[in-house]
């Protein structure tokens, strides 16, 4: 269905506000540069622990997401709307907040911080630190991409399922999340891209200590003034990928769609 023609500017102006920034920064690229920018020693060691980190947090958002997706989703009326919000707020929070929230949570002084420094372990300002901040913010991701899936998946085949005496342990596992592996999916690779792009939380709550806590991002935003150029490329990578996972991600539902 096609809208009324007075869409056809305003959504011109739309795709400008969005296309535009981005044909800047490819157009400040150094082009003949770039693969010794981005080789660069920095380069590479923002690029690869990012790459490390971000596949950590996805592990953890995954492991953890799941079982809260399903537990909203077994919640009803206000309480569940209670949860959610909830739940769902560093997809909305200012990445400094989430920063200081985790800080005060897991800093040398924190609600757990303390405790666990009490038995010799260290959260704020380590690698683990930046794992902790991308799974804070991707996570609703993944939370959000179970409930919606288990809101439109009948229990049909559960139903069946239990009655021939399978366990829910089995049911889960050979029905339920086979049937849910397209949410799934999405909710991983956008949990990933979020994480691979974190910087706020990231810089509060773990610093920026090279080789230990500067992913990509805080390098870009290092790099900067000192050396722009090598900011710009490293941009371009992480817009490469931003573009590749979120061509990934939607991929199934445009397949359904088409269908």
């Amino acid at each position: 269905m096609t809208g009324p023609r007075w869409l056809a500017p305003l959504a011109i102006a739309g795709a400008l506000l969005v296309v535009a920034p981005l044909v800047g920064l490819l157009a400040r690229a150094s082009w003949g540069e770039m693969w010794a920018l981005v080789t660069a020693p920095a380069s590479l060691e923002a690029l690869w622990l990012s790459l490390r980190t971000a596949t950590a947090a996805t592990a953890l958002v995954v492991a953890l997401g799941v079982p809260l997706g399903f537990a909203l989703h077994s919640l009803h009326g206000r309480v569940r709307g209670a949860v959610r919000a909830v739940l769902l707020a560093p997809l909305v929070l200012p990445p400094v907040v989430g920063g200081l929230a985790l800080l005060y949570a897991f800093g040398r002084r924190g609600l757990l911080g303390g405790p666990l420094e009490e038995v010799g372990v260290s959260v704020a300002y380590t690698t683990a630190a930046v794992v902790l901040a991308q799974a804070f913010v991707a996570m609703p991701f993944m939370v959000v991409s179970v409930e919606s899936a288990l809101a439109t998946h009948g229990s049909r085949r559960e139903a069946i399922a239990a009655t021939l005496g399978a366990s829910r342990t089995r049911i889960l596992w050979r029905i339920t999340l086979p049937a849910l592996g397209p949410a799934l999916a999405t909710g991983a690779v956008l949990a990933f891209a979020r994480a691979l792009g974190e910087f706020g939380a990231t810089l509060t709550f773990a610093g920026s200590l090279a080789g230990v806590t500067r992913t990509a991002p805080l390098e870009i935003y290092l790099a900067r003034e000192t050396d722009p150029a090598a900011a710009v490329a490293l941009s371009i990578v992480l817009l490469v990928v931003a573009i590749a996972v979120v061509a990934i991600a939607y991929r199934p539902v445009a397949g359904r769609e088409a269908r």
